[in-house]
């Protein structure tokens, strides 16, 4: 059997090769996966065979997009290229989010090896101060290079004092006990609001509102815990939970970051490109996602796991809470993935990370009885859900803290997705396939 690369494959069909992938996602080719993980591969056979058959027919229409922020690979994704599993071990969540927003490994990555480069740093400026106006011009103007009272590459990223007030405030009337992705719609809304740049849609000015907006994000949730420092992990986790944080569960935290900060066309990043596509300004494209991500098929996941982790208070409950999912025709939640049939490695690496961490956390007996009992069952592997929800339970966090940092996480990736769509200038539109009565 010969095996052909996506472009050879592509070339021979007369297709994009976006389309060649929208092939294999309908189910009408099959591919592979290079030893690397990261190439794609085709059974030159079948692509001959349907090259002599024409392009297929009668088959639903595919939205699909062109993108190059991420690559999905075998069981991890890539992030412009590189392997979102290196970036989580090796750099901060901000250096990986200037390399998802700019593709410049000068903003970012400047100690990962193959990025030589260590140019210069965006400088930091103060919207309350008279923010300096970025270089270049596009969609809407120019904004500052860095958000709030700084946070080029290198420095805290800030949201100015004023804006964060508001948002605390706005969250007053809220119910006690309110999960914290409630909350940060509330502070997205304000946080925009308050930014009268918010319409300036060139890539600088986008990064700086990614800058500001994570940051407002962090620091307007309500503070559980004693501050732990300056970087964006460091921050978050000071409103999670009230235990310090260990060196090891801080860094579980920022690679969990990593992990998350983007996954290609996920339904949430989809629903942001849409409305990004409408020109939605960028805190518009951030409440889009937020409101898709709740769902209990994404991010919502999460949460179920985490409650999962709750019922099963000692070790030995672990078969009875499976078991009661497994009769009610439930899907056991953090397990599974519709795309890494053969295991998530982003919950591989985040597991172990919590497990080193923390070797001797009572909340760990119950994590690894959940997993004996699916691996026993045999059910799927375990996923990045599920790993999210052990670094909830070992890290004392409040509940929903998982949901949090996937949408801190992923609020850089949605707007690395609208900056693609914001210099595509054109408007998304998928078509229906009409099912109901003839018109009349």
């Amino acid at each position: 059997m010969e095996w052909i690369d996506a472009a050879t494959a592509a070339e021979r069909l007369g297709v994009k090769p976006a389309t060649l992938y929208a092939y294999v996602s309908r189910g009408v080719l099959k591919r592979r996966h290079g030893e690397d993980g990261r190439r794609s591969l085709f059974d030159a056979d079948e692509i001959e065979q349907l090259a002599r058959r024409g392009r297929p027919r009668n088959q639903p229409p595919e939205l699909v997009i062109e993108s190059a922020v991420t690559a999905l690979g075998a069981d991890r994704p890539y992030y412009r290229g590189y392997d979102a599993l290196a970036l989580a071990t090796t750099v901060s969540f901000e250096e990986v989010a200037e390399w998802l927003w700019t593709g410049d490994p000068s903003n970012g990555l400047r100690q990962m090896p193959g990025f030589g480069g260590s140019g210069p740093r965006p400088a930091a400026d103060s919207r309350e101060g008279g923010p300096r106006p970025a270089a270049g011009s596009g969609v809407g103007g120019s904004r500052p290079a860095s958000g709030g009272g700084g946070g080029g590459v290198g420095a805290p990223w800030r949201c100015e004092k004023r804006a964060l007030r508001a948002a605390v405030a706005a969250q007053r009337g809220l119910p006690p006990g309110l999960l914290p992705l409630d909350r940060l719609q509330v502070i997205t809304t304000v946080l925009g609001a308050s930014d009268s740049l918010r319409y300036q849609l060139d890539p600088a000015s986008v990064a700086a509102t990614g800058r500001r907006l994570v940051a407002g994000l962090v620091d307007a949730l309500p503070e559980v815990g004693e501050p732990q420092g300056e970087s964006i992990a460091e921050r978050l986790w000071a409103r999670l939970t009230p235990h310090p944080a260990t060196p090891g569960l801080l860094d579980a935290l920022r690679a969990a970051l990593v992990l998350l900060a983007d996954h290609e066309l996920a339904a949430s990043t989809l629903a942001a490109r849409v409305a990004a596509s409408a020109k939605a300004d960028p805190y518009a494209v951030v409440l889009t996602g937020l409101g898709v991500l709740g769902g209990p098929l994404h991010g919502g996941a999460s949460y179920a796991a985490e409650r999962l982790l709750a019922e099963v208070s000692e070790p030995g409950l672990a078969a009875r809470v499976v078991a009661d999912r497994v009769r009610r025709g439930e899907r056991i939640p953090g397990f599974g993935h519709s795309v890494y049939n053969n295991g998530d490695a982003r919950g591989s690496l985040l597991l172990d990370l919590v497990r080193e961490a923390s070797p001797e956390h009572e909340r760990l007996a119950a994590v690894v009885a959940v997993l004996d009992e699916v691996r026993r069952r045999r059910l799927p592997e375990r996923n990045v859900d599920f790993a999210l929800a052990a670094l909830v339970a070992v890290g004392g966090m409040v509940p929903g803290a998982g949901e949090a940092i996937f949408a801190v996480a992923r609020t850089v990736g949605w707007l690395a997705h609208a900056m693609e769509e914001y210099a595509k200038g054109t408007l998304l539109r998928l078509r229906a396939s009409y099912t109901g009565p003839p018109p009349r």
